[in-house]
């Protein structure tokens, strides 16, 4: 009986699963000692009948290895790339290769960019030889967001002049200040949380050492017994927080409180109601005086400051500690004298301010009032006011009157 020789030294059969990109499965039956170039052109007489009628399709696509990822070399056999027996292949066309442009094109791109690219020193020069030089001041431009804070806090100034003497010809003027200054007495920064301070003391430290600790911290009970017990031999505990008057007692407040209530009784009907305005437009002045941040404060004496100077330094630049630090360090302008001022009456500026119909419209809220006085005594306010619906308006008009007339 003759065998051929092929069948005789044939290697092992195995048995492999084949899958394509499009879904199509199905099983290929391989001895080892097969090509990896053969097994493919199998494959792509099971899945596209006819292709193997162009030479370059065999080349077109590969084979890889599903486990290891790996793509399959032509030239080698199934054993010598350790193909197991149900092992998983991919058949995948090869992507096309990328052509290389023509040598035109990228010329062209070239040429593209050159032209694109921006000017050198030289050729800035050149182009702006005959041009007239002018001398341009930089430290205006570095200092316009501080000009116009500056500027801003004089028109308040003269503003809030202005709407006391349009509002005190309202007849219902002092009842509107009455509500006005009742909103002003809600002041968060003199009210220590009752709950807070009965938490500490009832640990056993004294109401007034507690009352400083919680206004030092921002009224929170952890940090405040922290402080309390950090500086519990420090003979100064109990001395009153810089820039702030020791608290009066309460037989005086009640006192005060009852003249502040009582106002003017013996005077006449339109005497009295004047009287009266006047005193609270005085109460609410008195509201705005300045109060420092007691830690900054404290931080800036410590680098050797003097306390009014600090003071000074920390109104002149909103309680900011880093800037007032900075204020004291360099020409220390502008002046806390500067910050009563109000604008030029007769400027241009003020004029058209005044002239604006937004801002005739707002002088006569006492709202608005309210808003200048707040943003006087805070200026990180002056958002909430921008984002009111009553005062909103007004202040956007002022911002916008201001930078027009800056551009000219």
């Amino acid at each position: 009986m003759f065998v051929q020789e092929e069948k005789i030294f044939a290697g092992k059969v195995l048995r492999l699963h084949v899958c394509t990109m499009e879904g199509a499965e199905w099983l290929e039956e391989v001895s080892e000692d097969t090509t990896v170039e053969k097994l493919k052109e199998r494959c792509l007489k099971h899945c596209v009948p006819g292709s193997l009628e162009d030479p370059k399709t065999v080349t077109h696509h590969k084979l890889i290895h599903a486990t290891s990822e790996k793509v399959l070399t032509d030239t080698k056999t199934v054993l010598e790339e350790n193909i197991q027996d149900r092992d998983v292949l991919l058949l995948v066309k090869k992507r096309a290769p990328t052509l290389l442009p023509k040598m035109a094109d990228v010329v062209a791109e070239e040429k593209r960019k050159q032209e694109q690219k921006a000017p050198d020193k030289d050729a800035i020069l050149k182009a702006t030889a005959n041009l007239p030089a002018r001398s341009v001041d930089r430290t205006v431009t570095h200092h316009n967001m501080r000009d116009f804070q500056t500027e801003l806090r004089k028109i308040l100034v003269s503003l809030i002049e202005v709407a006391q003497k349009l509002l005190a010809l309202n007849p219902d003027a002092v009842e509107l200040f009455k509500k006005a200054n009742a909103m002003l007495d809600e002041d968060e920064e003199d009210r220590v949380d009752e709950i807070a301070l009965r938490q500490l003391t009832e640990m056993g430290f004294p109401e007034s050492r507690a009352v400083k600790a919680l206004r030092l911290n921002h009224m929170s009970v952890t940090q405040a017994m922290e402080w309390l017990i950090e500086h519990a031999d420090d003979p100064s505990v109990d001395a009153p927080l810089p820039g702030q008057a020791p608290a009066e007692g309460p037989a005086e407040g009640a006192a005060s409180s009852a003249e502040a209530a009582a106002g003017p009784s013996s005077e006449e009907g339109g005497e009295e109601a004047k009287d009266e305005l006047t005193e609270i437009f005085k109460k609410i002045r008195r509201k705005r005086e300045f109060r420092p941040d007691p830690r900054a404060v404290i931080a800036l004496m410590e680098m050797g400051f003097d306390e009014k100077e600090v003071v000074d330094a920390l109104r002149v630049n909103n309680n900011q500690q880093n800037a007032a630090c900075e204020w004291l360090l360099g020409d220390r302008k502008p002046s806390p004298e500067d910050l009563d001022k109000g604008i030029d009456t007769n400027s241009p500026l003020f004029q058209a301010i005044l002239e604006n119909p937004v801002v005739q419209l707002g002088l006569t809220n006492p709202k608005t009032l309210l808003a200048f006085e707040d943003m006087l005594e805070n200026p990180l306010n002056s958002t909430q006011w921008m984002n009111d619906p009553e005062t909103g308006p007004v202040m956007l008009q002022i911002s916008r009157i201001f930078q027009t007339l800056n551009r000219t």
